[in-house]
């Protein structure tokens, strides 16, 4: 069952320390499924690696070398978030006191019934007070 992949998880698999067990699993679990993110998904991993490498907490080869690795899992983006980013997406942030850019992810898992993969506490809390099944 295809499962939506927030950012959290993602950047989880670039630095070892923030939870990498965990979102291993998810990782593991791309061998069978794929995953679908919304369109924020690209810009956030981008705006991440940014920051670490102005902390110097990768370098930008290490950051080629992981959206490579991205660019080879079955990850799927999808077009529809932004159409629905002012009447499904907005309603829903302010309703779960999320930010617009995390509202995002449970409008896509809630479109698609399908479970969110995230290691964000306030994100899973809320996912769950949607109706999302967290992974």
């Amino acid at each position: 069952m295809a499962f939506v992949l927030d950012c959290s998880t993602t950047m989880a698999w670039c630095f070892e320390d923030e939870g990498a067990k965990r979102a291993n699993r998810f990782l593991e679990r791309l061998a069978t499924t794929h995953a679908v993110v919304p369109t924020i998904w690209a810009l956030e991993v981008a705006n991440v690696l940014l920051v670490a490498q102005r902390k110097r907490r990768v370098t930008v080869a290490d950051s080629i070398r992981f959206l490579d690795l991205l660019r080879s899992l079955p990850i799927r983006t999808d077009e529809e978030t932004t159409r629905r980013a002012w009447t499904d997406t907005l309603p829903l942030a302010a309703r779960l006191s999320l930010s617009a850019c995390d509202a995002a992810y449970v409008e896509l898992a809630i479109r698609l019934n399908a479970p969110l993969a995230t290691l964000d506490t306030h994100l899973t809390q809320a996912a769950r007070k949607a109706g999302v099944k967290v992974l």
